[in-house]
C-alpha cells in the first residue's frame, strides 16, 4: 500500500513552517480570514496557561482520549500515563490535549458493559469530529474500551493510535496462579461443592487483582489489546506490558512522540486497518487463544472502517491456526510471562513465518507488518510456542448455524480433553452430541432454578439461556457460561454444553455456544425452544438443529410473541431502537452509513 497523498498543502508563511496536511486544528486557531471565529476559540483556551504562541505555532494539536477514572479501575492509571503521552507530543513538537471518554468498566457496569460500547463511541465520535484536534491517542485497557476507541478512530479516520494499559501483575492463591475472571469460575464451583465459605471466596477472588492494570488473563481486555496491536494501531509491544512496569511508561512517552509524526505523515486509520490487516487479526486470535467477544466487536470496528469483515472470515481463517500462546483460560500462564515470553510480536512473528498473514498491511510505525518483525527474536517456547509445535493444533472460533439461528460461535480452544470425552467422543459419530434442553429465561431464572431438582438438569443436558442479547438484556450480558447444579458438581461434572443469545466473558474457560444471531427478542428460533426439546450439535458440519418436525417449528413461530420489554433509562431506548445483532457487531445501524466524515461530510459549522 502507498502512502495517502497529503491533501491541502500550504505553507504557512506568517510561521515560517510547513504543514502537510494542513493541520484542522488551524481552522479553529489561526484562520486570519475569519478573526471574529478564530479569536473567540483562541482566547477560552488560553485562560489556563497555554499560549497564544503556543496555539498558533502551527503544531499539531494531539488529543488524548482518557478512559481512565475511579470508574474504570481496570484504566485508571491512564491518569498517570497520559503525563508520559503529554512528555512524548511535547518533545515531538506537538501540543496535547487531554480529555475524558464516557466510562466502560466490565465489572461495574449494569446491566452490561456492552451497553456502553456504542455510547462511549458515539461521544467519542463528537469529541474528535467537533474539536480542534489533529491526530489523538487512544488510551484503552477495559473490555469494551478498545472497540469503542477504534470503532470512533474509524469513523472519523484522523490519525490515530493505541495505547493500551497493560494486565495486572499475576495474582496467586495458596502458592498458584490466580487469573483475574477465570478464577471465579473456580470459586463459584468450591463454594457450590462446599469447599470454600463465603468469606473464602471473597479471598479467593480478589487475590487475582493484585495492581493496577485490566485482566491478567487472556480474556476480553488482553485479547482486544493484542489485536489492537495485530492490527497495527499500536506500536510493536504495547498490548502485553503489565500496568506496573516501567516499560509502559516508556510506551506511553513513546506513542505520544509517534502520534505526532503521523499527524505529518497524514498516516490515518484507513491506511492501516485494511482488509488484510482484519484478516490478520483472525488469525492472531486464534492463536492467542483469544476471547470468543472478539469477533463482536472486530466486526463492528471494520464497519464503521468500510471494510467488508464478517464471520465468514473468522471460519475460513480462523479453525486450522494451532494454539501457540500458553495462557489463562486456555492455557496455564497469566500476562507478565506472556509479556517476558515476547508478547503479541512474538506472535505474530510465529505466524508470519509460517505465511498466515498479510506481510505488507501498514502499521503506525508507518512501515509494514512485515518490516516491524524482521528483528524479532526467538521467544520463551514454556509460554509462547513454535508453529509447529503448538498447545492444540486447531484453535479459531467454529461459526455455527441452523434451524433455530443464522450465527453463533464456539471458542474451540477451550475445549478440553473431559468435556471432549464426556460429549464428543462417540465413535460413530466424532464432535456431534445430542441432548435435550433446559431453557432458561435469563440469568434471574437460572439463578433461580439451576439448583431445583425438577428442573431436571443431568449430565447429558444442554442449558440454554436467551432473552441476553443486544436487545434483549439490552446490551448481550455475560451469562452463558452457567454451571451445572452442584449436585452434578460433587459429581465430578463440572461442565455442561451450553448455548444463549448473550455472551460470555473472555475470562471464561466454558466451550459455550456463543452470540446466538438473531437473538430471542426479536423474533430468532432460539425464542421458540422449550425445555425437553432435543438438540444435535455438530462441529464438523457446524450446524446446531432443533430436532422437530419443521411444521411443528413453523407452528411455534406462528404462535411467538414479541416480549414486552421494560427501558430502565433514555440511553436503553434508544439503543434497542437501532441496535443490530452479534454476528454483524451489534453496532448501532444508522451509525454504521457515517464513514471517513471529516472527508466525505466535512467539518462542522462554525458555532456563532
Amino acid at each position: 500500500m502507498t502512502p495517502s497523498k497529503p491533501t491541502d498543502t500550504h505553507t504557512d508563511t506568517e510561521h515560517n513552517t510547513t504543514s502537510a496536511p494542513r493541520l484542522r486544528s488551524r481552522r479553529w486557531f489561526d484562520d486570519p480570514s475569519n478573526p471574529g471565529m478564530t479569536a473567540l476559540y483562541l482566547e477560552r483556551y488560553m485562560n489556563y496557561g497555554i499560549t497564544r504562541e503556543e496555539l498558533q505555532s502551527g503544531k499539531p494539536i494531539i488529543g488524548i482520549a482518557q478512559t481512565g477514572s475511579d470508574l474504570a479501575p481496570c484504566n485508571r492509571h491512564h491518569l498517570d500515563l497520559a503525563s508520559r503521552v503529554r512528555d512524548g507530543i511535547r518533545d515531538a513538537g506537538g501540543i496535547p490535549l487531554e480529555f475524558p471518554v464516557h466510562p466502560i468498566q466490565e465489572t461495574g457496569k449494569r446491566p452490561t458493559a456492552a451497553l456502553d460500547r456504542n455510547l462511549a463511541y458515539l461521544g467519542l465520535v463528537e469529541i474528535l469530529h467537533g474539536y480542534p484536534i489533529d491526530g489523538v491517542v487512544l488510551t484503552t485497557g477495559c473490555d469494551k474500551t478498545t472497540p469503542a476507541c477504534l470503532m470512533a478512530a474509524a469513523t472519523v479516520n484522523i490519525p490515530a493510535i493505541v495505547l493500551s494499559g497493560g494486565p495486572m501483575l499475576d495474582g496467586w492463591y495458596h502458592g498458584k496462579l490466580a487469573g483475574s475472571g477465570t478464577v471465579i469460575w473456580d470459586a463459584r464451583k468450591r463454594l457450590s461443592a462446599g469447599e470454600i465459605d463465603y468469606s473464602g471466596f471473597m479471598d479467593m477472588v480478589a487475590s487475582s487483582a493484585p495492581s493496577v492494570g485490566h485482566c491478567n488473563t487472556m480474556g476480553t481486555a488482553l485479547s482486544m489489546n493484542s489485536l489492537a496491536e495485530a492490527l497495527g494501531m499500536s506500536l510493536p509491544g504495547c498490548a502485553a506490558i503489565p500496568g506496573p512496569h516501567r516499560e509502559r511508561g516508556w510506551m506511553a512517552h513513546a506513542t505520544g512522540k509517534r502520534i505526532v509524526g503521523m499527524v505529518a505523515e497524514n498516516l490515518r486509520p484507513s491506511d492501516i486497518m485494511t482488509k488484510g490487516a482484519f484478516e490478520n487479526a483472525v488469525v492472531a486470535a486464534a492463536a492467542l487463544g483469544a476471547s470468543s467477544n472478539c469477533p463482536i466487536h472486530m466486526i463492528a470496528i471494520a464497519r464503521h472502517m468500510g471494510v467488508e469483515h464478517t464471520l465468514e472470515d473468522w471460519q475460513r481463517l480462523g479453525p486450522e491456526v494451532p494454539l501457540l500462546v500458553d495462557c489463562q483460560p486456555a492455557g496455564r500462564f497469566l500476562g507478565e510471562a506472556f509479556h517476558r515470553a515476547g508478547g503479541v510480536p512474538a506472535v505474530m512473528k510465529e505466524l508470519l513465518d509460517a505465511d498466515r498473514l498479510n506481510a505488507d498491511v501498514r502499521t503506525v510505525t508507518g512501515r509494514t507488518l512485515g518490516e516491524d518483525l524482521a528483528a524479532v527474536p526467538t521467544p520463551d517456547r514454556e509460554v509462547i510456542r513454535a508453529y509447529e509445535n503448538p498447545l492444540k493444533e486447531s484453535a479459531g472460533y467454529v461459526v455455527l448455524s441452523g434451524n433455530i439461528f443464522d450465527s453463533a460461535v464456539m471458542k474451540v480452544s477451550v475445549i478440553d480433553q473431559a468435556f471432549r470425552k464426556r460429549f464428543l467422543a462417540d465413535p460413530d459419530h466424532p464432535d456431534v452430541f445430542e441432548g435435550k434442553v433446559v431453557v432458561f429465561e435469563g440469568p434471574e431464572d437460572y439463578h433461580a432454578r439451576i439448583e431445583d431438582p425438577e428442573t431436571g438438569v443431568d449430565e447429558r443436558s444442554i442449558l440454554v439461556i436467551r432473552n441476553c442479547g443486544p436487545v434483549g438484556f439490552p446490551g448481550g450480558a455475560e451469562v452463558v457460561n452457567m454451571q451445572p447444579p452442584a449436585a452434578l458438581l460433587k459429581r465430578g461434572i463440572d461442565t455442561l454444553p451450553t448455548l444463549g443469545d448473550g455472551r460470555q466473558s473472555g475470562t471464561s474457560a466454558s466451550p459455550s455456544i456463543l452470540n446466538v444471531s438473531p437473538e430471542a427478542a426479536v423474533g430468532g428460533g432460539i425464542a421458540l425452544l422449550v425445555s425437553g426439546d432435543r438438540i444435535r450439535i455438530d462441529l464438523k458440519t457446524r450446524k446446531v438443529d432443533l430436532m422437530i418436525p419443521e411444521a411443528e417449528l413453523a407452528e411455534r413461530r406462528a404462535a411467538w410473541k414479541p416480549p414486552v420489554l421494560k427501558n430502565m433509562t433514555p440511553w436503553e431506548e434508544i439503543y434497542r431502537s437501532m441496535v443490530g445483532q452479534q454476528g454483524s457487531g451489534a453496532c448501532l445501524e444508522p451509525a454504521t452509513l457515517y464513514l471517513n466524515i471529516v472527508e466525505t461530510r466535512g467539518e462542522s459549522r462554525h458555532n456563532h
